[in-house]
């Protein structure tokens, strides 16, 4: 899996639709293979981008956890300290 698309689910403040789009801009991206489309298929990526945030909205609404919500900082901190034991400083 990509790993630029980070979880989502569980955070408090919840998820925006400005990270949902992100994650779905790096989807498309992903199962494409284009970073930048060309104009003839931007309509598409665009719109693949949409239906992708639109779905993926939909579906971290209807997902429910009696786990607590998670610390961004905290979460943040986390992958840092494991980028850094994995690539070094």
């Amino acid at each position: 899996m990509c790993r630029n698309i980070k979880v989502l689910f569980n955070f408090d403040p919840p998820v925006t639709d400005d990270e949902i789009r992100a994650a779905s801009l790096q989807f498309v991206r992903k199962i494409s293979g284009f970073n930048k489309p060309s104009k003839a298929n931007e309509a598409s990526f665009l719109a693949a981008i949409d239906d992708i945030a639109g779905i993926s909205t939909h579906f971290l609404r209807s997902l429910e956890t009696e786990a607590p919500p998670k610390n961004r900082e905290e979460e943040a901190a986390k992958a840092k300290a494991r980028a850094a034991e994995r690539f070094g400083d």
